[in-house]
């Protein structure tokens, strides 16, 4: 997988080990869509679009200096994905769903708009997170325009900070309204240090996000995965439970060896079962 700099726009070539499909729809981001040739959303203030040219994906709405900066650590690809396949593949189970889940990229999201991103899922289904985070965006986020075309960066933890519960009735997001306030008015106020939680181990991490009302250990393990990338982290939802009762009979993850990329596993685990389940 290289990447080649044309005018306007990014190609990544040969981009084996990169599904957009499986990447943007495995439920580890919210503020990407399907469209006609590809897909398209926001990321680090920046509209993209992505559509798959052959073997190849081209990107546009970025400029080379961004891709180099930002966006090659977004879509994690420095990282071999086929090295930690073949890690993985020493589980059996993950031995036989691997080649229906490989493609999925760990994207490296901001931490603030993970961390909100995940409060919001809690008891959600992906449709309606995605719906009110749209009108988090649209209500709160700073606007932009590219091609004519307006689009909403995701708030910052200090611009929700001065809000009032009140204020976020226009988003719907019911009771989770009070937990996003005291997410944005902590990270606001340094009391949770974003930066800091990066430096620290898995444990000490979960520990500080779950001083934030609404952040249980599923919402902590999300962030850390999404983002911060802490990859031995594994989120545990309803699909994960079922699968570890199901492939594994057992209900507690830390009984099995993922090599370090327990948050890989989980992901090819969470999009197979939930791509496979009878409709």
């Amino acid at each position: 997988m290289t990447v080649q700099y044309l005018e306007n726009k990014i190609l990544i070539k040969n981009a084996v080990g990169f599904d957009l499909k499986k990447t943007f729809e495995c439920g580890q981001c919210f503020r990407f869509d399907r469209t006609e040739n590809g897909y398209e959303g926001v990321a680090y203030g920046k509209l993209l679009t992505l559509k798959n040219i052959g073997d190849d994906i081209q990107i546009t709405g970025v400029t080379e200096e961004e891709f180099k900066h930002t966006f090659i650590n977004f879509f994690d690809l420095e990282r071999d994905y086929s090295k930690i396949d073949s890690q993985l593949a020493c589980d059996p189970v993950l031995k036989s769903i691997i080649p229906f889940s490989t493609g999925i990229r760990i994207l490296c999201q901001q931490p603030f708009e993970a961390l909100t991103s995940f409060i919001i899922s809690a008891s959600n289904n992906i449709p309606r997170i995605k719906k009110i985070i749209k009108l988090l965006c649209e209500n709160f986020g700073e606007r932009h325009s590219l091609d004519g075309r307006v689009y909403y960066s995701f708030p910052t933890a200090e611009r929700l900070a001065i809000l009032e519960v009140s204020d976020l009735a226009v988003i719907r997001a019911g009771f989770r309204d009070k937990y996003i306030l005291d997410c944005a008015k902590k990270v606001s106020s340094g009391e949770i240090d974003l930066d800091a939680i990066a430096k620290m181990s898995y444990e000490n991490a979960a520990r500080q996000l779950m001083k934030i009302n609404g952040v249980g250990q599923k919402v902590a393990d999300c962030t850390l995965l999404f983002g911060f990338g802490f990859l031995d982290s594994f989120p545990k939802d309803v699909w994960i439970k079922r699968v570890l009762k199901n492939y594994y009979n057992t209900e507690d993850s830390s009984t099995l060896d993922f090599h370090g990329y327990g948050g890989i596993a989980q992901q090819y685990l969470f999009y197979y079962a939930r791509e496979t389940a009878v409709k």
